[in-house]
């Protein structure tokens, strides 16, 4: 069997892409052009091998054209099945920007453009830092034909497919940690209602900055939509190596699905093959359904046990021993890549009822005469057909819904009491409750569940539901008393970020914790900003002008300084008061510093004067002549 199932991408691992996407849609490139290989939908459109019909929109011999009167579109740099992407500008931003535009000979197709709408409809309501961001869409009439398009961020970069050519390969690190942010935007995507469900290396790229996004939700569906499944009657979509089992067998994709896929691309980033290869589409996809791969270390002795656990259980061929959520695998995979043990159990493989078994003693039924071989032919094809015919209807009659089943609502982001009122509206209850840190939630609401949105279920059966808390909390860890130095890595083991840190006078040493704000023993968000208020090594002079000597050299000496003790005579105070110190009040000094102060004595009393002689009443002599 050699022809490729309607609607399933050929196996990328094998194609000649580097920055298209896949065959139905691609993403924002840098990248030359590259052509897509042969497909179920385009059987001819290889390189140099275009159908005639297969024109641009950008193919106008009056030059750029111009989208929307604000957007010019510039030259292809990828193509797929169902588009083209150009190089385009935001006349109005000065931007450059990314277009993709349904191919002009798929217009007409009421499939292609539904599809089409489909993706910018999905893409346009993902605003995350791990998806390709969509800024616009529209139609615009070029040569005459009105042809959608969607405009998005042109991301510079490279597809993880061109990495996994590249000689250096990627790292089982760097493995881990695209994958945890590929599971970041699955998350994210998932929360919102949408299921991705052609998740492959060509749809993932890195940008220089080593970001990774998430890209071509052209496939993707609401979850719990009946009439956007995406499997139709005989149709497989996806891309086969990447495909999960219940995708392969024509069932709904979920959530599941995506990690499925997400598990196919991490187990290829780490040996450099994808867990599946065969020589046709159909062989793989059987191989998805029927066998067990090998553990990513049979081909890379390097991979650690809990990273064969993570990428196994992501494997698993029943939805229900898989990982449950994008943010439960993310979470193993970053404790497989930091060391610690993972909680994923890989699956128990078992026989697969459908797989052809051996008929007991066949090997011991002797040959039968040429003569009743033709007789005995008939009967045996008569009877393969009745048996075949037998399985056929009960394999219909298996998994054809019961009448009575109802589907699960999709409860993300509603209240418990909201979740509640919807569940009965089916007949259906909340089960178990369980609460969880989610810092892309609001607190209160509902962040997973099980079942899962659009799974068939009995009346009066339970959902389970995990309510978000917010953000992860913490508590400010006891750092007065230690160094800021000390204090940093309590601080960062708390998830704390030092906003801060300010420095007071104090009696401790240089760079001691005196306060943190807030206040230690309090409950915070994760990545709060705490404040450090630290000694700077410095005290206060205190005032002791005016308070008696003995007094001031005790508050002195209390606070760590050492005393000088001056004096000078004055009666303008009381003698042994304090009338002047240096340094001046309020002045920080080291501790232990030397604080002269001046006491006021009493002066010296002042030299008493001789009393003066009083005069005498005896006369003076009179003079004589002398002869």
């Amino acid at each position: 069997m050699n022809e490729t199932p309607t609607g399933m991408d050929p196996p990328e691992h094998d194609d000649n892409r580097t920055r298209a996407s896949d065959p139905d849609s691609t993403g924002p490139h840098q990248a030359p052009p590259q052509v897509d290989p042969p497909t179920a939908t385009t059987p001819s459109s290889g390189p140099g091998n275009e159908p005639s019909s297969q024109r641009s929109a950008s193919d106008s011999p009056a030059g750029p054209v111009l989208l929307g009167g604000r957007y010019e579109m510039g030259e292809v740099i990828g193509r797929g099945g169902m588009a083209e992407v150009h190089r385009g500008r935001d006349l109005r931003l000065g931007r450059v920007v990314a277009i993709k535009a349904l191919r002009v000979d798929l217009i007409t197709d009421e499939t292609f453009q539904a599809r089409f709408r489909r993706e910018a409809q999905s893409s346009a309501s993902l605003n995350h830092p791990n998806i390709v961001a969509v800024y616009d869409t529209g139609e615009s009439e070029v040569n005459g034909v009105s042809v959608p398009f969607i405009v998005m961020e042109y991301v510079e970069g490279k597809t993880l497919r061109e990495l996994l050519r590249e000689e250096q390969g990627v790292t089982t690190e760097q493995s881990l940690q695209i994958t945890e942010e590929i599971l970041r935007a699955l998350d994210y995507s998932h929360r919102a209602g949408i299921v991705h469900r052609d998740i492959k290396p060509g749809n993932v790229m890195v940008t220089e900055s080593g970001q990774v996004k998430v890209m071509d939700f052209g496939i993707a569906r609401a979850m719990g939509d009946a009439h956007q499944t995406m499997t139709q009657t005989s149709m497989v979509v996806g891309t086969a190596q990447y495909l999960s089992p219940e995708q392969a067998r024509g069932e709904t994709a979920d959530a599941r699905s995506d990690l499925y896929a997400t598990g196919c691309v991490l187990y290829e980033l780490l040996t450099g093959r994808p867990p599946f290869v065969g020589d046709s589409l159909v062989s793989v996809a059987m191989a998805h359904v029927k066998e067990s791969p090998r553990p990513p270390s049979a081909l890379n002795p390097a991979i650690t046990v809990s990273v064969d656990s993570v990428v196994l259980t992501a494997l698993a061929k029943d939805r229900l021993q898989r990982y449950q959520s994008a943010a439960e695998m993310r979470a193993d995979v970053e404790r497989a890549r930091t060391g610690m043990p993972v909680a994923a159990v890989p699956p128990v493989a078992a026989a697969d009822p459908t797989a052809t078994a051996l008929v007991p003693g066949i090997a011991d039924v002797e040959p039968e005469p040429a003569s009743s071989n033709a007789g005995r032919y008939v009967l045996i094809t008569i009877g393969v057909i009745l048996v075949l015919g037998l399985a056929g209807l009960a394999g219909w009659a298996l998994f054809q819904p019961s009448a009575e089943q109802v589907r699960v609502p999709n409860l993300l982001g509603m209240t418990l009491a909201e979740a509640e009122a919807a569940l009965a509206e089916r007949d259906l209850a909340v089960g178990q409750t369980s609460e969880q840190a989610d810092p892309d939630a609001d607190p209160g609401t509902v962040v997973e569940q099980a079942p899962t949105s659009g799974e068939l279920v009995d009346p009066q059966s339970s959902v389970d539901v995990v309510i978000s808390t917010g953000r992860e909390r913490t508590v400010v860890p006891a750092v007065v008393g230690l160094s800021v130095a000390d204090a940093r890595p309590l601080l960062t083991d708390a998830e704390l970020v030092i906003s801060d840190v300010r420095e007071e006078a104090s009696d401790q040493p240089e760079g001691t914790v005196l306060e943190v704000l807030p206040p230690e023993g309090s409950e915070v968000e994760v990545g709060s900003s705490v404040v450090l208020v630290a000694s700077n090594g410095k005290v206060e002079v205190p005032n002791v002008e005016g308070l008696p000597s003995g007094e001031a050299q005790a508050t002195l000496r209390q606070a760590g300084f050492e005393v000088l003790v001056n004096e000078e005579p004055t009666d303008a105070e009381a003698a042994g008061t304090v009338v002047f110190q240096a340094p001046a009040p309020g002045t920080e000094v080291s501790f232990g510093s030397r604080v002269a102060i001046t006491v006021a004595v009493a002066p010296d009393p002042e030299p008493t004067q001789p009393p003066a002689p009083s005069p005498t009443s005896t006369p003076t002599p009179a003079a004589t002549a002398t002869p």
